[in-house]
C-alpha cells in the first residue's frame, strides 16, 4: 500500500475522488469541447498539463500532500491525459458521423469508415 502512496502522490481514495471523478469530468468536458471546435488533440494534452497541476495543488491545499511529487504529478497527468483524449475521439467520431452521414458511418465509439456506395 506504501508503494501505492509513492506511486500516486497520495492515497488511492483521494486519487479515485478527485483525481479520477472530479477533475478526470473536467478532462472528458475538455476533450469534447476542443473535439467540437475541430481542434487538435494535443490542444487536449495541452489543458490536461495545467489540469494535472491544479490538481496537484488540490491535493496539496486540501489533504496536506507534496506538491511537487514529480509519480504523482506524471501518473495524474498520464490519467487525465488518457481520459481527455478518449472523449475527444468519441467526440470527433460523433461529430464526423452526425455532419457527413453520406460519407462516414461509426463502427465502434472510437472509429468510423467510409460509406461504400457500390
Amino acid at each position: 500500500m506504501d508503494t501505492l502512496n509513492a506511486l500516486l502522490g497520495t492515497t488511492p481514495a483521494i486519487f479515485l475522488g478527485l483525481t479520477v471523478v472530479l477533475v478526470g469530468g473536467a478532462a472528458i468536458l475538455t476533450g469534447r469541447a476542443v473535439a467540437g471546435n475541430w481542434k487538435p488533440a494535443w490542444h487536449v494534452v495541452l489543458a490536461c498539463v495545467g489540469l494535472a497541476l491544479g490538481d496537484r495543488f488540490l491535493i496539496f491545499a486540501l489533504f496536506q500532500g507534496r506538491l511537487l511529487d514529480p509519480w504523482g504529478i506524471l501518473v495524474h497527468f498520464v490519467v487525465l491525459a488518457a481520459m481527455g483524449l478518449a472523449a475527444w475521439q468519441i467526440a470527433r467520431v460523433g461529430k464526423l458521423v452526425g455532419q457527413y452521414p453520406w460519407r462516414y458511418r461509426r463502427t465502434s465509439p472510437f472509429a468510423y469508415a467510409e460509406v461504400n456506395d457500390t
